[in-house]
């Protein structure tokens, strides 16, 4: 690389984490003690993927969801997931217009609240797999056909998906294959002693914070387009590649207690979706290369929904983030070892 191009690409990076900087404060003017939080959805939208928030009611999921659009000069729409929801309330349809003038006939598509750059899917597992179907559909291919018509969707495209994990009643679950559509699965924490009283005393009074865009459409495919630029080490990617294998049970690898209570390991798409957010990690830190640390951080988040526990699993109440810890520790202690028996070896 030359000079200009280094110079450039410096230039870039600067640019990108002033921008991810600057809208993650002004999210945080309103969303408090929640910033890995808004680190990781900010990850997903640069990154190109889309986010589950699960988490019990009263956390603020879909507070921050709309601040968030009010941070970014881009479309907004929420769509309230309910038992009765069709696919065509979201989607859209065709009705029959009339000219007034010739007094024709034509048919139109209206379009649906799914027609937005940022699209709030609130409490996704109460509406039914037919209408769940239709929107994971969207997610993954961007576009929406209807009779012979395919409509595009305008990019960027970002959907945030919330569900409630303790109501169970009257809720859909969404299945494997489909939560496999998620790049991150986030759980909202609860807040702090001290995020309660910041909370409390930004809700109560008269005086609500409001939140100024700083981001747009354009800004955020550069920083898209810069993150897909970042170069992945050879060591870095076998790491991922390691992590995968990792969490299936059937592979050499794999720890006991993976073994023991998972069923199927995480997707290939697991790996991509951790490389991708580890990309958008290393530009957000000024740094025009993926650590192993990148990968780390980014390893719960994007696997968590993809490990399928198996009945034991399922009866002894194991958490996927547990077996995600001893998964990284398992390959961490490889590498380690490689690297001591190198240097006996040297010696």
């Amino acid at each position: 690389m030359s000079d200009d191009q280094t110079k450039d690409t410096e230039k870039r990076v600067d640019e990108f984490r002033a921008r991810f900087t600057r809208t993650k404060k002004e999210i945080e003017r309103r969303i408090v003690g929640q910033g890995t939080l808004v680190d990781d959805v900010l990850t997903c939208l640069v990154a190109g993927g889309h986010v589950l928030l699960e988490g019990v009611p009263g956390l603020g999921k879909t507070m921050l969801v709309r601040t968030l659009a009010e941070a970014l000069r881009l479309s907004f729409s929420r769509i309230q997931f309910t038992p009765d929801l069709m696919p065509a309330d979201i989607l859209g349809t065709t009705v029959i217009t009339e000219n007034k003038g010739s007094g024709t006939r034509a048919l139109e598509f209206r379009k649906g609240p799914i027609f937005a750059n940022v699209v709030l899917a609130d409490e996704v597992n109460r509406a039914t797999p037919k209408t769940q179907s239709a929107l994971l559909e969207v997610m993954q291919e961007h576009a929406v056909t209807i009779g012979n018509e395919t409509h595009r969707l305008e990019q960027p495209y970002f959907v945030l998906a919330t569900q409630n994990p303790l109501e169970m009643e009257g809720t859909y679950p969404l299945p494997e294959a489909q939560l496999d559509r998620f790049l991150f699965k986030l759980e909202v924490k609860f807040p702090s002693h001290e995020a309660l009283g910041a909370i409390l005393d930004r809700t109560t009074g008269s005086e609500q914070p409001v939140i100024t865009p700083v981001l747009g459409k354009d800004e955020v495919l550069a920083m898209r387009a810069l993150a897909r630029d970042v170069p992945v080490p050879a060591h870095v990617k076998d790491f991922v590649i390691r992590v995968l294998e990792a969490t299936h049970p059937e592979h050499p690898s794999s720890p006991e207690r993976i073994k023991r209570f998972v069923r199927f390991g995480a997707s290939p798409r697991g790996a991509q979706s951790c490389l991708f957010a580890a990309k958008v990690a290393a530009v957000a830190d000024g740094r025009f290369s993926v650590s192993l640390d990148d990968v780390r951080r980014a390893a719960k988040p994007a696997l968590r929904h993809r490990l399928i526990l198996g009945f034991e699993g399922e009866a002894e109440g194991v958490r996927a983030d547990a077996l995600l810890d001893e998964v990284l520790a398992s390959i961490s202690d490889v590498s380690a070892a490689k690297g001591n028996t190198s240097k006996a070896k040297s010696a």
